[in-house]
């Protein structure tokens, strides 16, 4: 499907996000080279221990389901998935509808396009690399990949939290018109590198926080180069095949696994909602381009935040939160992964999609929303509205909250410096 041509303005507020998701980015800590990591853990051990088979109790299932249908309503979510688990009982359930033109329900076993929770499939892939000892998070990105402005400067690290100064190539204008032209056209990373690096770097390596999609782009490239793998291989291999995640997939273009949703975005040229379902992500590959379910991503935000495909010296570095200037200081960002209030894991927005993916270590509790637009409402992603209404019932004292001020949108940016999402 050929869309026209999106203003600047609603433009950036789009694709930024479509491959961030946090705003936030952080980063600090120094490297440690670590051993090989097992990653044969059953998905057993990767949820958490604390979890029952036992339900919500009904007068808990009964705010959290006023405050999801208030929010949908509020936000014009046309339909979304929600997960809760933990030691408290277990809460799955679908709402409102996943075609408006059949206005046939959502269901909890759709599968979803997840936008930037792809980054912490492709920095976990460079960090399992550090643990065989193949790199180092200090490194720097010209010893992997050639014709990076300051390769010699930036590191590894800088680039897993956003400290490396290079351009977003999903704010360049002629990468908007290609896609937004053609949402079925194929790219390469090496095109979407070239529309990053025709622009100019916006501070020196290390020395500001800037959510940028071409850091992950190059950190998937680190991964097929020292690997010897095709990223979609080396995820598949390495990370969900271990954890049993069989419903989790990295499309090279616009492959999207029945059941699904339709997604449904305003990022055209008037503002009018259109049907993103089967536009190409090969434009946010390792920035945003994985599809998954929400049990898998039950299994995905447990393993992610206790680091069970890692060492814990290395999950160590990866949670070392640092919190970017005038944003609250409960919310940090990591390496390819945020805290936000005590919930970790990371957000994600595409076209038509976007998904929440955390977890709470003190309450080993996990989160998981899935909804079928990226429309903001009053500034705000409808994700993070959905995940502030239903934490204030379910962790009042760790509420999940992006404000409007300190979010990106979907695509200027990817998920966070403000944090913000993938989009």
């Amino acid at each position: 499907m050929t869309a026209q041509v999106v203003p600047k303005t609603n433009r950036r507020r789009g694709l930024t996000a479509v491959a961030a998701a946090l705003l936030l980015i952080v980063g600090a800590g120094c490297s440690d080279d670590a051993s090989s990591a097992d990653t044969s853990a059953p998905p057993t051990e990767a949820r958490s221990s604390a979890e029952t088979s036992a339900q919500i109790d009904a007068g808990t299932v009964d705010r959290i389901e006023e405050a999801i249908e208030n929010t949908m309503t509020t936000a014009s979510i046309p339909g979304t998935i929600v997960g809760i688990w933990g030691p408290d009982g277990n809460y799955v359930r679908a709402f409102g509808i996943a075609d408006k033109t059949l206005s046939s329900p959502m269901k909890t076993d759709f599968y979803g396009r997840i936008g930037s929770v792809t980054k912490t499939f492709t920095v976990t892939g460079v960090l399992q690399l550090v643990d065989e000892g193949l790199v180092a998070l200090d490194d720097p990105i010209s010893k992997y990949v050639e014709g990076v402005p300051s390769g010699d400067e930036i590191t590894l690290r800088q680039l897993a939290r956003m400290r490396s100064g290079l351009a977003d190539y999903t704010a360049s204008e002629e990468f908007q018109k290609s896609l937004f032209d053609d949402p079925e056209i194929d790219f390469t990373p090496q095109q979407l590198l070239d529309y990053a690096f025709s622009q100019p770097t916006t501070f020196p390596p290390g020395q500001g926080l800037e959510y940028s999609n071409t850091n992950t782009i190059l950190l998937g490239l680190v991964v097929e180069n020292v690997s010897g793998m095709s990223l979609p291989e080396y995820v598949s291999q390495k990370i969900t095949q271990p954890l049993m995640m069989e419903d989790t997939s990295f499309p090279v273009a616009n492959e999207f696994p029945e059941p699904h949703a339709r997604g449904y975005t305003e990022q055209t040229a008037g503002g009018e909602e259109t049907v993103s379902t089967d536009w190409n992500t090969s434009w946010a590959w390792a920035a945003g381009a994985m599809v998954s379910t929400l049990d898998d991503l039950h299994v995905w935000a447990h393993a992610l935040a206790t680091g069970t495909l890692l060492q814990p010296t290395t999950q160590e570095q990866r949670l070392e939160m640092v919190a970017a200037q005038g944003v609250p200081s409960d919310i940090g960002y990591g390496l390819g992964i945020f805290d936000i209030s005590g919930w970790v894991g990371h957000n994600g927005s595409v076209p038509g999609y976007q998904t929440v993916c955390v977890y709470l270590p003190e309450r080993e509790m996990t989160l998981v929303i899935m909804i079928n637009t990226d429309t903001p409402y009053e500034g705000s992603e409808p994700s993070t509205l959905l995940a502030k209404a239903i934490t204030e019932i379910i962790s009042p004292e760790h509420v999940y909250r992006l404000d409007a001020g300190v979010q990106e949108s979907d695509s200027s940016a990817a998920e966070t410096p403000s944090p913000a999402p993938t989009r």
